[in-house]
Formats: C-alpha cells, sequence, structure tokens
C-alpha cells in the first residue's frame, strides 16, 4: 500500500492533499507503507506541504533549461523558507528574457502532468548514470556521499535529477509558479569554487495566491530599507567599504534614539552595561572554542609577534570581566550588557544592506548564574523580549534549537539545558516549535522571530543556554555551603544588531517611524520672511522640550514644502502665517492623520512632548 491508499482509506484524502508525515518524516504519497504507521495529510498550508510543492517545482524549472539550453550542467536545486531556486552552470548569462522563455517551458511541462517517479542506483552504477548525462556536479554530490547512504534520482518525462525527494504526485499540480531573479552562487557556497547562476521562484497551487504574493512582493520593494535609507539619509554603503555601513547624521539620531531606548530597558531590568576590547588574542579564541568552529568568520592580526582577533562576538569578553574578582552565589545572577561592535567576514555574494553587514553593533547581554536560577532568568528575559517588541507592534514566534553536530560538551549537559529552556518558556504559557539541530555550538537556544506588517519574519532575539564556556574558562562561584561551583552562561540579545533592526524597523514603518524615532520630529513652514521670528521662538519651545525641530526658510510655495516633508516622512508639520503669529497658534498638519487645524502653540508642544516620552 502507498501513503495515499491509507489516507483514502481512513476518509483523509482531498485534491489539497500534496504530501503526508508518516511517523514524523515527510514523506510523497507514494511511499509505500504497511498500513500501521501514523500517518498526517499535509496540504500547502503545512511546511512539509510547501516544501514538497516548491522542491518539485524547481525539478520542473531544471527541466524547462534543460530543453532550452542542453548543454547547462546541474548542481543543486532546493526548495528555501520562500520558494526555491536552481543553481547552473552555463557558459552564457541568464537575462530577464531567458527567464520569460523558461517560464513558459515550464507551463508546458505542467500541462503534461509529468509523473514523478523515484528509483534508486549502486553508487558505481549511479555515478555512471551522470557520466553519461555529462552532470560533473552530481557525480561529485555521489561521491561525496557517506558509505551506504541510498542513492536516489527522480524521473519526470525524459529529465532524470539526483535527488533524495520528497516530491508531489506529479507536475500538473503546480498551476501558477513566477520565477523572480537571478544571482550569483558559488558552487557549494565556497568562493574558491566556480561562480555559478542561480535563478529563484515561487509557486503556488492557486492563480490567486500568486497574484496576492506579487503584491507583497511589490510593497516589499517600495518599503526596501536601502531604497529609503537613501531617501531619508540615514546610511550609505561605498565601495571602499563593502559590507560596512555609513551612517549619516540621521541615521545617527535614529540609532541613538534605540539605544537611549535600550538602556533605560536594561536599566529597569537590572543590567550593568559594561564594554570589552574589539581585538584579543588567539589564545582567548582557542579557549573559548570560536577558533576552532569559526575561524573562517574572524578577522585577524598580528600585534608584537603575536595572533590576535577582531572579535566576532562579545561572549569571551564578558567571562573575562567575570573572572577579574572571586564571586560567591549572592553575586548571581550577574547581569551584564554591551552594546558590543563585532565583525564578521561574510561573503560578498550575502551582503544585503543592513540586513548582512561585516560590522555591527550586537545588543548583547551575557548572564551567569547558578543552575537552580535558570528557569527563572529566562522567564525574565523572554518578559524583557515582550516589553520590546510589543513597543513596536511587532508579533514573534519561537523556536527551540538543539544540538548540532559540532557541539562541544556532553549529550547529557545539552540534555538539561535543552529540557531547562523548554520547562521555562511552556511555564509562562509560550509555545515553541522545535528547529533541530541548529544550536549555538556551545548550548541550546530559544530564537525569537519576529513579524511585520507584511507577514515577514526576522530572526531578531535569542536566549542561549551555554553548559560550556563558563567551565572552559575555569569560571566558579562560592555557594552558600562554602563549596565551589561551575556558573552558567545565557546569551542574550533583543535587537539581535542593532544595525539590522533598523533594516527591520525601516521596512515594517515603509519610513514612518513613530515620533520619538523620527530624525526629524517637526518641522516649521512659515509662509512668509516676516514670520519667521515667530517661527524661531517656537523653535526653541520645542527644543527646550528635546524635540528635533527645522525650520523650512526656503522661498518655496507652501504647498511644495508641505509635499517635500511629506515625503521625507516627518510626524508633524506646523504652518505659520499671519493668523498664527497673531494669535500665537500653529496649523498642524500630521504625517498620518492628515490636517489637525489650528492648536495653541503651548498645547501642541506639550502634546508632541507627551508623545515622544511615552514613546506612543
Amino acid at each position: 500500500m502507498t501513503a495515499y491508499d491509507v489516507l483514502k482509506e481512513r476518509d483523509l484524502i482531498s485534491r489539497d492533499v500534496l504530501a503526508c508525515e508518516i511517523n514524523g518524516e515527510l514523506c510523497e504519497l507514494t511511499h509505500e507503507v504497511s498500513g500501521a504507521e501514523e500517518i498526517k495529510p499535509l496540504t500547502f498550508e503545512d511546511a512539509g506541504g510547501k516544501k514538497c510543492f516548491w522542491h518539485t517545482t524547481s525539478h520542473i524549472m531544471a527541466q524547462a533549461v534543460k530543453r532550452i539550453m542542453p548543454d547547462v550542467k546541474l548542481t543543486i536545486g532546493p526548495s528555501i523558507d520562500n520558494g526555491f531556486y536552481y543553481d547552473f552552470d552555463a557558459a552564457e548569462p541568464f537575462t530577464p528574457e531567458t527567464l520569460e522563455n523558461i517560464e513558459a517551458e515550464m507551463k508546458k511541462i505542467v500541462k503534461e502532468n509529468l509523473r514523478l517517479e523515484r528509483f534508486t542506483l549502486p553508487r558505481g552504477e549511479a555515478v555512471k548514470f551522470m557520466e553519461e548525462k555529462n552532470e560533473p556536479y552530481k557525480v561529485e554530490l555521489i561521491n561525496d556521499l557517506p558509505e551506504g547512504e541510498t542513492i536516489s534520482f527522480y524521473r519526470q518525462g525524459e529529465f532524470t535529477d539526483l535527488c533524495a525527494g520528497p516530491h508531489l504526485f506529479s507536475t500538473g499540480a503546480v498551476k501558477a509558479f513566477k520565477l523572480t531573479s537571478i544571482a550569483g552562487a558559488y558552487w557549494r557556497g565556497d568562493e574558491k569554487n566556480k561562480m555559478l547562476q542561480r535563478i529563484y521562484g515561487i509557486s503556488f497551487p492557486k492563480k490567486e495566491e500568486l497574484a496576492e504574493y506579487l503584491e507583497r512582493i511589490e510593497e516589499a520593494k517600495k518599503r526596501d530599507h536601502r531604497k529609503i535609507g537613501k531617501e531619508l539619509k540615514l546610511f550609505a554603503f561605498r565601495d571602499e567599504a563593502p559590507g560596512f555601513p555609513f551612517y549619516l547624521p540621521n541615521g545617527m539620531i535614529l540609532k541613538n534614539a534605540l539605544i537611549d531606548y535600550w538602556r533605560e530597558v536594561h536599566k529597569r531590568w537590572d543590567y550593568q552595561e559594561i564594554s570589552t576590547p574589539q581585538i584579543m588574542k588567539r589564545t582567548l579564541w582557542e579557549t573559548s572554542g570560536h577558533w576552532d568552529h569559526y575561524k573562517d568568520n574572524m578577522y585577524t592580526t598580528v600585534i608584537d609577534g603575536e595572533d590576535f582577533a577582531i572579535k566576532p562576538m562579545n561572549c569571551p569578553g564578558t567571562i573575562l570581566v567575570y573572572d577579574l574578582e572571586p564571586h560567591s552565589y549572592r553575586d548571581l545572577p550577574m547581569r551584564c550588557a554591551e552594546l558590543g561592535l563585532v565583525h564578521r567576514h561574510e561573503l560578498s555574494g550575502a551582503l544585503h544592506g543592513m540586513f548582512r553587514v561585516r560590522c555591527f553593533t550586537q545588543d548583547d547581554a551575557h548572564i551567569l548564574l547558578a543552575k537552580e536560577q535558570i528557569k527563572d532568568e529566562v522567564v525574565r528575559i523572554a518578559s524583557l523580549f515582550d516589553e520590546v517588541y510589543s513597543l513596536f507592534g511587532l508579533s514573534y514566534t519561537i523556536e527551540l534549537s538543539t544540538m548540532p553536530d559540532d557541539h562541544i560538551g556532553s549529550v547529557e549537559d545539552w540534555e538539561i539545558a535543552t529540557n531547562a529552556l523548554a520547562d521555562a518558556i511552556t511555564s509562562i504559557g509560550k509555545t515553541y516549535k522545535v528547529n533541530p539541530g541548529d544550536g549555538a555550538f556551545y548550548g541550546p537556544k530559544l530564537d525569537f522571530h519576529i513579524s511585520d506588517c507584511l507577514g515577514r519574519t526576522w530572526q531578531c532575539g535569542t536566549i542561549q543556554l551555554d553548559y560550556q564556556l563558563p567551565g572552559r574558562f575555569d569560571l566558579e562561584y562560592v555557594g552558600a555551603d562554602d563549596k565551589r561551583y561551575t556558573p552558567v552562561m545565557i546569551h542574550r540579545v533583543v535587537f539581535g544588531s542593532i544595525e539590522r533592526f533598523i533594516g527591520i524597523l525601516t521596512e515594517h514603518f515603509a519610513g514612518k517611524f513613530p515620533t520619538w524615532l523620527s530624525p526629524v520630529q517637526v518641522r516649521i513652514l512659515p509662509i512668509a520672511d516676516r514670520h519667521n521670528e515667530y517661527c524661531e521662538q517656537l523653535r526653541r519651545k520645542l527644543d527646550e522640550k528635546g524635540v528635533r525641530c527645522e525650520i523650512d526658510t526656503r522661498a518655496e510655495k507652501t504647498g511644495y514644502k508641505i509635499r517635500e516633508a511629506q515625503l521625507q516622512r516627518i510626524p508633524y508639520m506646523l504652518i505659520v502665517g499671519d493668523n498664527e503669529v497673531n494669535e500665537n497658534t500653529v496649523s498642524v498638519r500630521s504625517r498620518d492623520r492628515g490636517d489637525l487645524g489650528v492648536l495653541n502653540a503651548d498645547e501642541f508642544v506639550g502634546d508632541v512632548y507627551a508623545e515622544i516620552k511615552e514613546r506612543r
């Protein structure tokens, strides 16, 4: 029997079912079963259903490419969080016209309703099969598979690809798709290898879903933080420093406003701020384990004949601060917060505005505590996260990331740490999903994925529970029984990085930041030069209250000045003419609410001050 047969027997099959889970494992509907297994049907609404749908679409695209350009070499083509891609080795560069031709051929393949058939081959036959098809990248992949690994292929019509699956039953299920972009990608992500051409795409079971998605993409383009950042003069990037952002005056105001808020929150939650060196000896990073697990992403230098590294993380610095003096259980939890500037070498192809840079300010905190304090502290951190994200109107989900293959420490310690995180977060009514094998090399973590106004998710906050680093540095504290114990360390960030969070907020608000964050909060627009003196008095009143204000004294029409202020997303515009000067009033125009009419000048100053102070 197949999984499809069993689901049909149990009256669980419908046209919407794309794949299934058998005993928790993602499988295709043609998978053979005994009937006794636990089988769950999956639709496009399920993550597994999307994965199969998008993976199959990548094969349809690859088949179309091979039909049009038979000499192109295939590499890999997985599903990803939002669609799929396939990397090709092609002699000629792909163009938008190439994508149109590929899409046209894909439509033919969908119409042909080709069944996807899985088969396996022994290693030698698999290599020979791909060699005969002149697919060297596939041969390399087969040779790199572990001994005993099942080598499976999927055939659809004349096209066959090396693939572990699973897939849809046939190509006919893919009713709507769009190839969205072309990018460069190194083979296996290694910049020493050949540069390939990657085609990204998206697909849906219904044309209406594709149309809605493309509308969201267009809206996202309008909100692109790189575009808005340039328009609002927040930040810039230069070829002289790829991946290193330049903050412009308006961007510094925004950054400092976020940092001021961060400091207020952390002072209220009993954190002490520290600052640790940016460059430290290689021996430190060897002890911490970063040298073995992260050195390819670290910038290094030599000082006085010794190897040093620019820090990619702040945690070892906090450990050295803790180690400056002895501690007892009365000192714990010891909460150290640091706005640490870190450097990480990212591949040039991975750089993306403020979202992926090589230098950023991490809003870090490291907490040294006793094991029995873990639950209360994690609950406390989660409450802090909830407060911060709520201020910006950002909802979130939580993932529990478990032990990776390259971990340090015993499996027993990992189990204890993982259970401690799970118990803490469920104790306050929060739910989570498990992300297997994605923990840090030193411990499991809770990742907080925030959702913006377009429904996109961003991984920002994280709570990482570390049983390893304190022991590697021989940290200890004296317990109430006068015995010596090794503390546990919690690594946590709430913004993730200031740069990335600015990028997220820029797109979330489309540059229309809340008044308290806006670089310019009020712009005064005198109608004529004779109103300038009154406007200057008004500016001083606002300045005394800490309101960021400027006067537009240019010899331009008032309508033009208003439109320009709106384009710059300034929250409030104050139009001043003869009546306003004579009556000590202002004509107020709000960026978000339109014309608010004439208000007493002092009343407006009080209102906008309260709005900023309360961070409405």
